[in-house]
């Protein structure tokens, strides 16, 4: 085999215009005219409006490459593209090579007859996504959210690219992966699919392999497998007698793949090698985990589980859901995706959800899960939108779905295929999607629960597939049935329901549900000017994607604390009341864990500076709410729930290990001074949640003493502090908080920052930060009492620009809840 690497240096220009720009492939239109200074950053202020002028024009890319003798002799000469955003016509040396439609697919194009020996030219023609959608809508309209350009559900381009509400209308254009050229005779790997039968201290592993043959070709096939430490199990050969050959290899003592939190995440090389009597022909390498991961959906005393059983192990799903990481993909990167990730395991994800809005991650991703221990929900991408499924579109998505199942499916963190995003839902629930238009109906129940589960049984049998998510389990029936299969919910927030509200529900897995806030100053910093920091300004909405979303946090406001004295202390109580609502909805349903098994909250990240659901702002901040989900993904978790004037102390424990925990709580005013105290003793067994005590206040907690009365508990497990956490018994709003009157000190070590914190009342929801530098700070936005230290530490590998000791403790800032009025 023979490869030539087309990526790199191109020209590219508007079809209308003459200048050529040199570029970059893998690149994108908008991402190569930014880089030329053609056009400002269009996510600063309101730029985002010329975007779609942009996008609304046509686009050629070019470049020369040669060729000599030998490449010509070749039996077989192709094109590659591992992604063309979208709609493209694709020519070689002046010849029409093919026609493009899907953002989503890998294509392949047999070049041979178009080859000429020296200088060839390759052009590709992009065509503009937004023509592409008028011109569909205008013959069928389809239906799909308002927030996005109309007719976006008509193109198998990333929906997101045209708005969403936390997203930008910017459908940006280009050779959005790798290019190539590759020659062959013979012996070409075109497959190969991996599948473990798990037996008593033994996995067999079969390696089917699929390759290029004629009849009269003599080819071999090998399969070397590596084991973690870098051992050779077995190196095992087999003539293919004819293009599919299946070889086995049986590991002994398996050491087998966990996600984070229940185990260690080795991973096996397996090594696939076609040959021929001259040698090496072809050759893939795929790094594989030994475990199995099934979703367990079946009738039960509540209605119908959903549950991840990972080898034998029911898991409690803790995690986000994750959409693009910029809407400018060639910003994208493993090294951003590696820091996204461990953020994730940081604040103790085990799972994280690809939502089908979006695009089909990059291979490093899957890689980075594999390393990390996260397993994978994959959509596929398609989501709130009604589609029609014509031949075109139905034999453009079928091949889709092939693609990318060939390509995601050997890896270890892949736990589930989930045909859609709210489609269902929206057909039953939403009353945008017309009821009697039965053709599209029809075409969502081919699609999604006949065509795509096939292709599924075909090409991946050994991963569970969902047909939507919400689903009770398909074909329009009650897709939010909060007893069976996953759900999303909403009414918290959306419906403007009490935090409380969660506490009535005890959903099966519940994979969406989510709360706004803003990002940090630093962030809004970054799009604005100073007149623009209010949040009704122009630019500031022009921000904020979700129309009433403004509103919304307002309204909660007002239910929870003070209103804030500034822009700043507004930015401030928005991520309190985002992280208090998402820890409510969690504790809850970990409570009650076995009921519901799982937790995956809306969103995990931004794809531009935004106010938003996300617990990760766009330039990688954590929000309060991942600080928060550090602690209520704890793998130990106390939590406190009130009723009335009793408090109940819960700890749920997701280990595998049982526990002896030791709870010391104390009942005190807001000076902290302790007015009760106790300590509770409990067993709690691997995979369980516990009530472990009620206590009872009703004689101490008068009218009066409920604004100035609090419950500390601190968990203790072998006599090591694992947290703590507070319980006020009124909203933070009519609680007398006094000043606590902060103060701290910081030291310095070879590799940290260690900043001691004191206060002299109560303080609650106490916020650290960098004055112009980022960092991470191993706890934030946590309670302190009276005669309590509190140390935080600060890696200095965290820290976005070197401080020395003294610039530390000048650029640190801190405040509570006290401060925001």
């Amino acid at each position: 085999m023979k490869k030539l690497d087309l990526n790199g240096s191109w020209k590219m220009k508007s079809v209308n215009d003459t200048e050529w720009l040199e570029v970059t492939v893998p690149g994108s239109v908008m991402n190569d005219l930014l880089s030329h200074g053609k056009i400002d950053d269009p996510f600063y202020r309101d730029n985002e409006g010329y975007a779609y002028d942009i996008a609304s024009k046509d686009y050629q890319y070019t470049r020369t490459f040669e060729a000599d003798n030998k490449l010509l002799t070749y039996e077989h000469i192709i094109i590659r593209f591992d992604g063309l955003d979208t709609i493209s016509t694709i020519k070689v040396n002046g010849h029409l090579i093919a026609n493009t439609n899907n953002m989503h697919r890998t294509y392949e194009f047999d070049v041979k007859p178009y080859i000429i020996v020296g200088k060839n030219q390759i052009e590709v023609t992009l065509h503009s996504p937004i023509q592409y959608i008028t011109e569909k809508q205008k013959e069928i309209k389809l239906w799909g959210v308002t927030d996005a350009i109309e007719g976006f559900p008509h193109i198998r381009k990333g929906h997101s690219m045209f708005g969403w509400d936390w997203g930008p209308q910017i459908p940006d254009l280009g050779i959005w992966r790798n290019v190539s050229i590759l020659a062959w005779n013979t012996g070409r790997i075109e497959d190969v699919y991996i599948t473990q039968d798990h037996r008593e201290n033994e996995v067999g592993l079969n390696v089917r392999i699929q390759a290029e043959k004629k009849e009269q070709d003599k080819l071999t096939a090998r399969v070397k497998v590596t084991d973690p430490t870098g051992e050779i199990i077995e190196i095992r050969e087999q003539a293919m007698n004819g293009s599919e050959e299946n070889i086995a290899i049986d590991v002994k003592n398996p050491q087998l793949w966990w996600p984070n939190g229940y185990g260690d995440q080795p991973l096996y090389l397996v090594e696939v090698t076609t040959l021929d009597e001259e040698g090496i022909i072809d050759e893939k390498t795929f790094t594989i985990g030994l475990r199995t991961i099934t979703v367990k959906h079946e009738p039960d005393q509540w209605g119908k589980s959903f549950e991840f059983v990972v080898n034998g192990l029911p898991i409690f799903a803790m995690g986000a859901n994750y959409i693009p990481e910029d809407n400018l993909l060639p910003r994208n990167s493993a090294e951003r995706t590696e820091t996204l990730i461990n953020d994730c395991v940081e604040a103790n994800f085990n799972m994280i959800r690809v939502w089908g809005g979006g695009i089909y991650p990059e291979d490093y991703f899957f890689d980075i899960c594999d390393r990390k221990g996260l397993i994978v929900w994959q959509d596929f991408m398609f989501a709130c939108s009604m589609y029609d499924l014509n031949d075109e579109f139905r034999e453009t998505v079928e091949q889709e779905v092939i693609d990318n199942m060939k390509r995601i499916r050997h890896h270890a963190s892949l736990g589930i295929w989930c045909g859609n995003n709210e489609v269902e839902e929206a057909w039953v629930h939403w009353g945008d999607m017309p009821d009697d238009d039965y053709k599209h109906k029809a075409d969502y129940i081919k699609l999604f629960e006949f065509i795509i589960p096939e292709l599924a049984k075909k090409y991946d049998p050994q991963t569970f597939y969902w047909s939507s998510s919400p689903s009770s389990g398909g074909g329009f029936n009650e897709p939010r049935n909060p007893n069976e299969g996953d759900m999303h919910y909403w009414e918290v927030w959306h419906g403007l329901k009490p935090f409380s509200e969660y506490e009535k529900f005890h959903f099966r897995f519940c994979s969406e549900f989510g709360f706004q806030s803003f990002p940090a100053m630093k962030t809004i910093e970054t799009f604005t000017e100073p007149e623009d920091r209010n949040i009704f300004s122009y630019v500031m909405e022009k921000h904020q994607k979700n129309g009433a979303a403004n509103g919304k946090i307002l309204f909660y406001l007002s239910e929870n604390f003070l209103y804030p004295k500034d822009f700043d202390s507004l930015l401030y109580a928005s991520q309190l009341l985002q992280a208090e609502a998402i820890k409510y909805g969690v504790e809850h349903w970990r409570r009650n864990r076995g009921r519901c098994m799982g937790s995956l909250y809306w969103q995990l990240n931004d794809c531009w500076p935004v106010a938003s659901w996300s617990s990760v702002d766009y330039f990688g901040r954590w929000k309060a709410l991942h600080y928060f989900a550090k602690k209520f993904y704890s793998p130990i978790l106390l939590s406190l729930r009130e009723d009335g004037s009793n408090v109940e102390i819960h700890v749920t424990n997701e280990t595998k290990e049982t526990v002896n925990a030791r709870i010391e709580w104390k009942l005190r005013k807001n000076t902290s001074d302790v007015l009760q105290e106790g300590t509770v003793i409990a067993e709690i067994n691997g995979l369980k949640a516990n009530l472990c005590e009620t206590l009872s206040f009703e004689k101490l907690l008068t009218k009066e003493n409920r604004r100035n009365t609090y419950v500390e508990c601190t968990l203790f497990v072998n006599d090591e502090e694992i947290s703590s956490t507070t319980l006020l018994f009124v909203k933070p709003k009519h609680f007398n908080f006094l000043n606590p009157e902060l103060t701290f000190a910081v030291n310095e070590t070879s590799e940290t920052f260690e900043i001691s914190i004191n206060a002299h009342a109560f303080a609650k929801y106490i916020e650290l930060d960098l004055k112009s530098a980022d960092c991470k700070f191993n706890d934030n936005y946590f309670d302190l009492s009276k005669g309590t230290t509190k140390t935080i530490t600060v890696k200095k590998e965290s820290l976005s620009k070197a401080l020395d000791l003294a610039q530390f403790k000048q650029e640190l800032s801190i405040r509570s809840v006290y401060d925001i009025a």
